[in-house]
C-alpha cells in the first residue's frame, strides 16, 4: 500500500497536470536541450541452442550459485531442460523461482524479491518473456542493494508514482533467455508492472538494470502459440516505430547537469535509427509468417526473434511515446478480456497486443511532426521491408492517413481484435483510460509533438474500432 505521503505525493503531481489540461510539455519551454546521447546494451549472443552455453558463461563470471528465474509453463518444456543440463554440466547451484505473474503486478515484483533477498546468490538468470526479466531484473536490483529489502520499493519506480532515484549500488551479474519474440527486455535496463492501486502500469528504468548478457536462443520461440507470437510481435513492431518517430535526442529537455541523469530513454539518434528500421524490415517481412504458420516456419520464428532483440537496443536508448503510454491504462484496467494462448487465471490483455490498439490513431496524430518519417515507416510496411521510398512522393500532409490505412490492414490480415471495444472498453472509459496515461510521462514526454487530454481522448475513442 501506498504511504500516506506517497499516496499525496501522487495525487499532487496529478492534480497539477489535470489542472493545466496540457499532459506534455511543451518541447524547450526555455529549457536547454540535451547535445549528446548514450547508446547502452547488453552483450547479445545469437544462435540455435546458444542457451547450452549458459553454463560456461555463469563459470566465467567467477560465478556458482544463481537464482533462476522463469515461469511455471516454461520448466515444463524440453528446452528448459537444456538449461539445467547446462548449470548441472558445470556444477552450478541454482534455486528455482517460478512463481512469475504474466503482466507483472507491484506485489508479484515484490515476492520475487522476497524471494532473492533470501539467498546468497552471486548471479540471476532469467529464462522466459519479457515478465520473467522484468521480475528478475528488479529482484536483482533490490536484492544487490546493501539496504535489501528495506529499501523502500517506490524509490526507483518512475516518477511521478515513485521517486525514480538514480541507481548507486551493484548489481550482480545477470543473463537473460528470451523465450519470446517481442519485449527486447533481454537488452534492456526497464522493468514494467502494474501499480495496483492505481490501476496503471509503470515501471523502473536504469542502465543498471541491463542483462549483463542476452542469450537469444530461437530454439526457444518455434513452439510459441500463435496469438503468443503475435501479440510478441505487435510490441516488436511499436518499438521500432515509437523509436523512430521519438523527439531528436537533442530536442530533448531538460539538459542533465551530470551524465548520470541523463535518461535511459533519450529521444531518436543516428545510431538507434538504424537498429529500429532493421527490426521493423524483420517484422514486415516475417511476423505475419510466423503467425499464420505456427510452428512451421522456422525461418519466420528465428528472424523475428532476432528482430525482438534488434527493436530493444533501438528503442531502449531512443525511448518508445504515445502507443506505449496510453496501453498502460489499457491492460492496467482489464476486466473480463481472457487472450487467447495465455493463462486463463486471471484476465489479461497482452502487452503487445494493448500496445497496437491505439497504432493507427496515435501515428495519424503524430505524423505532422515528421512526416517523412512516418511515409518510410509506411512504405517499409506496404513492401515487405523491402523499400523506404514507395510513399515517399506523397503529400506530407497525407502521411499520417496514409500510415494508419497501411496499419490498419496489417492488424486486420494479423486477426486483431475490432478495437478497444472488442477488448471490453466502451466510451465512458476513456476518461480513466487518459487518466492513467498521465503518469506516463517518462515515454509520453517523448511524443515528437506536444498533445493535451483532449487530445488523449480522441486518440481513445479513434480507437474503440479499427476496422
Amino acid at each position: 500500500m501506498l504511504s500516506v505521503a506517497s499516496r499525496t505525493r501522487v495525487l499532487s503531481l496529478l492534480g497539477a497536470i489535470e489542472h493545466t489540461n496540457q499532459c506534455c510539455p511543451s518541447h524547450g519551454g526555455g529549457l536547454k536541450s540535451d547535445y549528446a546521447f548514450e547508446m547502452a546494451c547488453s552483450t547479445v549472443r545469437f544462435g540455435p541452442g546458444v542457451v547450452t552455453e549458459l553454463g560456461s558463461d555463469i563459470k566465467n563470471l567467477n560465478c556458482s550459485n544463481i537464482a533462476l528465474f522463469t515461469d511455471e509453463r516454461i520448466r515444463k518444456l524440453k528446452s528448459f531442460e537444456n538449461v539445467l543440463r547446462s548449470l548441472e554440466k558445470k556444477h552450478i547451484k541454482y534455486d528455482i523461482f517460478d512463481q512469475i505473474r504474466v503482466e507483472p503486478t507491484d506485489t508479484s515484483f515484490k515476492r520475487a524479491i522476497h524471494f532473492a533477498c533470501q539467498g546468497q546468490f552471486d548471479a540471476y538468470v532469467a529464462v522466459g518473456g519479457g515478465s520473467v526479466m522484468d521480475t528478475c531484473k528488479v529482484a536483482n536490483l533490490f536484492a544487490s542493494s546493501p539496504e535489501k529489502e528495506a529499501t523502500n520499493f517506490l524509490d526507483y519506480v518512475n516518477p511521478p508514482i515513485g521517486k525514480g532515484l538514480p541507481v548507486r549500488h551493484t548489481l550482480k551479474p545477470c543473463i537473460a533467455v528470451p523465450t519470446t519474440a517481442g519485449t527486447g527486455s533481454e537488452t534492456t535496463g526497464v522493468a514494467i508492472f502494474d501499480f495496483e492501486e492505481l490501476h496503471a502500469k509503470t515501471g523502473i528504468a536504469h542502465r543498471s538494470m541491463r542483462p549483463t548478457l542476452g542469450l537469444i536462443d530461437p530454439d526457444f520461440v518455434q513452439t510459441m502459440p500463435s496469438r503468443v507470437a503475435a501479440n510478441s510481435g505487435f510490441d516488436v513492431l511499436c518499438h521500432a516505430i515509437e523509436s523512430y518517430t521519438a523527439i531528436p535526442f537533442n530536442q530533448r529537455t531538460p539538459r542533465p547537469s551530470d551524465p548520470i541523469e541523463r535518461p535511459t530513454y533519450q529521444g531518436s539518434n543516428p545510431i538507434s535509427d538504424i537498429w529500429s528500421i532493421q527490426a521493423l524490415r524483420s517484422v514486415a517481412k516475417y511476423l505475419k509468417r510466423s503467425i499464420e504458420n505456427q510452428n512451421d516456419d522456422h525461418e519466420a520464428r528465428t528472424q523475428m526473434h532476432l528482430a525482438a532483440t534488434m527493436a530493444g537496443i533501438g528503442f531502449g536508448n531512443a525511448g518508445v511515446h504515445l502507443c506505449h503510454g496510453m496501453s498502460y491504462g489499457i491492460a492496467g484496467n482489464v476486466r473480463s478480456y481472457h487472450a487467447k494462448d495465455y493463462p486463463q487465471d486471471h484476465p489479461i490483455i497482452p502487452h503487445g497486443l494493448s500496445v497496437v490498439m491505439t497504432s493507427p490513431a496515435v501515428f495519424q496524430f503524430t505524423a505532422a511532426a515528421c512526416p517523412e518519417r512516418h511515409l518510410e515507416v509506411a512504405s517499409i510496411l506496404a513492401t515487405n521491408g523491402e523499400t523506404k521510398s514507395k510513399f515517399l512522393n506523397h503529400p506530407h500532409k497525407d502521411a499520417g492517413k496514409i500510415l494508419a490505412d497501411i496499419l490498419r490492414q496489417f492488424l486486420y490480415d494479423c486477426n486483431v481484435d475490432d478495437g478497444l471495444k472488442a477488448l471490453g472498453y466502451s466510451n465512458s472509459d476513456i476518461p480513466a483510460l487518459v487518466k492513467a496515461t498521465i503518469p506516463q510521462q517518462r515515454v509520453t514526454k517523448l511524443a515528437p509533438l506536444t498533445f493535451t487530454q483532449e487530445d488523449l481522448t480522441r486518440l481513445f475513442e479513434n480507437s474503440m474500432k479499427l476496422y
